[in-house]
């Protein structure tokens, strides 16, 4: 095995948004990456790994994808990070690599000049260098070596082109001897560090960083000037404005943003059905199995209530957040989604939000979990906070099944005006009534959230390409394993917690009952099944959680809840979805027909006074306060994780739970 004890390289990657950095990063890297958060932020950090060789020496390169950025003069979270890191990080940093979009070197190169003047070991990849050929645009790439001082290596990060040329630059690379800094600098300080300077200036002189990026672009024209030589037929770029003449219209662009929603909502909801029940049936089953060929007691139960049950949760979810951000990496990697995110700002920035906000919320009807973490492309940190704060708050794919439990039993199957179903009108108000709170919450929080940023819409439209099958494969592998192996696991621990509860009481009378249910269990007969239901009902009321929804019942009577429903309510703070399967264990619905049993078994429920229980003001309770209520972990373990704090989620769980408490009420007091 080579040993790479002495030749180990660092490498700071960047390059402004859409310059190709995370092609190029992927090209350099494939799978072997790691990824993380940035100290103190949510932001994340991806680091890859290379072993290669020349001639007799062998080289490991690490590199760090840092985010993208226009200048070192930062105005979001993402620029202030790349920026910190390089001024911070000389000891840590052997090499800088900037990737320059050759199609567009006069933006890109203030960035360049400004990391040259940082006096690291630099190279310049001068990417999309097959665009630029397309569009018959000249590079003297040998005159610019000249003038930057440092080696410049064409590269086609789209089709792995000048990737191995790019390693023998990292590991030869060398501190360039030219400077873009205002020379008058020099004469005013005798020890003038540019990194030095960036610190004092960025921040508060205002004057100062305009007089440096005016100097500097100077400087850029002259170079534009004398090396690169543009034509003046058509170009992509033309190309591309032509179809934003329709993409960004101000009319037909938001009916051709409806219409990719609409698509993308199909698949995400719809399409991602099909796995999602592929793999509960598969745990469904190995349940089934373990549960049968273990003998009865704790370990049968942990495993297949507990265990199992947790890691379903999470890798049911695994379909629609790899559907997600696969749809996702498909319209960034074309170009399309910074104009979604462009027509939308405005419009977004009236309720606190970012054009960046379009997707996310249009993704939370299906589920909140992917869509929090789709909240990443967002570069305000405010704006993002918001965003992840109200999306639990539209209505997911998991409130379906407590829906159309609750519509069914107060509305018959006729139509409204001859044409329209009734319990689907309700439906869609339920729909509505998540969108309108989620908007409205949005606009209150821009007032309350004391957080001193300037928000800056700052946003090149690149121009239009195909997707790279191999960078979004990638963005998909690595947000499914984010999710998996960070969320998956408080969501595991939370399940284990709750079968502990629900599989354990206290008293002589909990351990009865577990004595019954086992002795039911060893005798086959045709009525067991039947009579451990019932045993099994009984048994939860002494529970631990059963106890807890005896305790909460007095909390939850003004809404018109009993504590069978007080333990739905606890249970189905595991999944939402969960209310159905717990009711259906309460009030002993068989397994073949579950929905029909359900509804028969609850619609002949009777209250303490003899009278229906689910009735009109119970059920319309019901549905308002699993439209506001945050029962569902997988959401709370992924807030706690995209904010980097227990408060943001706590308070989220505060908020939805009143906010769902004293709809509830109002509607249960005015309709009784």
């Amino acid at each position: 095995m080579p040993d790479y004890s002495n030749n180990k390289i660092t490498v700071a990657l960047i390059g402004n948004p859409n310059a190709g950095k995370s092609s190029l990063f992927n090209a350099l890297t494939g799978l072997k990456q790691k990824t993380g958060n940035y100290s103190g932020v949510t932001v994340d950090k991806y680091e890859g790994h290379i072993a290669f060789k020349t001639e007799e020496l062998s080289h490991y390169l690490t590199i760090v994808d840092l985010p993208g950025t226009y200048s070192l003069f930062p105005k979001t979270i993402d620029e202030k990070i790349t920026c910190d890191f390089l001024l911070n990080n000389s000891h840590a940093i052997d090499v800088v690599v900037i990737v320059v979009d050759a199609t567009n070197l006069k933006r890109n190169l203030l960035l360049a000049s400004q990391a040259i003047d940082l006096k690291y070991k630099t190279v310049l990849a001068l990417n999309m260098i097959d665009e630029a050929e397309k569009q018959n645009i000249k590079i003297d790439i040998a005159g610019l070596e000249g003038v930057l001082g440092i080696e410049v290596v064409p590269t086609d990060s789209r089709h792995n082109q000048g990737i191995n040329q790019l390693k023998k630059a990292i590991v030869n690379a060398k501190v360039s001897d030219s400077f873009f800094y205002d020379i008058s600098l020099i004469h005013k300080n005798n020890n003038f560090d540019y990194k030095n300077y960036l610190q004092e200036i960025s921040e508060s002189k205002t004057d100062e960083v305009n007089s440096d990026q005016l100097y500097r672009f100077n400087t850029i024209n002259y170079i534009i000037a004398k090396f690169v030589k543009t034509p003046k037929q058509l170009s992509i770029k033309e190309a591309t404005s032509k179809i934003d003449a329709i993409t960004t219209h101000q009319v037909f662009g938001y009916v051709f943003l409806l219409l990719v929603l609409f698509l993308v909502f199909q698949f995400i909801f719809f399409i991602a059905e099909y796995p999602m029940s592929w793999i509960e049936n598969v745990f469904l089953q190995t349940q089934n199995y373990i549960s049968a060929s273990l003998p009865p007691g704790q370990l049968n139960d942990l495993l297949t209530n507990g265990v199992l049950a947790g890691i379903s949760g999470v890798v049911m979810f695994i379909p629609q957040i790899a559907m997600l951000f696969l749809f996702i990496g498909v319209l960034e990697d074309s170009g399309y989604m910074a104009r979604a995110s462009f027509i939308m700002d405005k419009l977004m920035r009236r309720f606190g939000l970012n054009g960046k906000s379009v997707i996310p919320l249009i993704s939370g009807t299906a589920c909140a979990v992917p869509s929090i973490m789709a909240t990443r492309t967002i570069g305000s940190y405010k704006e993002r906070l918001i965003t992840v704060f109200i999306l639990p708050l539209m209505s997911c794919s998991a409130r379906l099944p407590v829906y159309t439990l609750i519509i069914a039993l107060v509305y018959p199957d006729n139509s409204f005006l001859g044409i329209f179903n009734v319990k689907g009108l309700v439906l869609l108000a339920m729909y509505l009534l998540g969108f309108l709170a989620t908007l409205t919450t949005a606009f209150v929080m821009q007032k309350l959230v004391k957080i001193k940023e300037t928000s800056f819409f700052v946003m090149e439209l690149p121009v239009y390409r195909w997707p790279q099958a191999k960078n979004i494969g990638i963005l998909v592998v690595n947000k499914v394993k984010v999710f998996v192996l960070d969320a998956g696991k408080i969501i595991l621990a939370i399940s284990i917690i709750l079968w502990f509860l629900s599989a354990h009481g206290p008293g002589k009378r909990f351990e009865d009952l577990s004595k019954q249910i086992g002795d039911a269990e060893s005798v086959s007969g045709t009525n067991d099944h039947k009579q451990i239901q019932q045993l099994r009902t009984e048994q939860l009321k002494y529970s631990y959680v059963g106890r807890l929804g005896h305790a909460i019942e007095p909390v939850i009577k003004p809404l018109g809840f009993d504590w069978k429903i007080g333990i739905a309510l606890l249970t189905s703070f595991a999944a939402r979805e969960v209310f159905v399967g717990t009711m259906a264990t309460i009030y002993g619905a068989s397994d073949n027909e579950e929905n029909s049993s359900i509804k028969q078994n609850l619609q002949n429920e009777k209250n303490e006074n003899g009278k229906p229980m689910y009735t009109m003001a119970v059920c319309w309770s019901l549905l308002l306060f699993y439209a506001f209520a945050l029962q569902c972990m997988s959401t709370i373990a992924t807030v706690k994780r995209e904010t980097n704090s227990w408060k943001w989620p706590i308070l989220q769980l505060i908020f939805m739970t009143s906010l769902a408490y004293l709809s509830s009420f109002c509607v249960y007091q005015a309709l009784s």
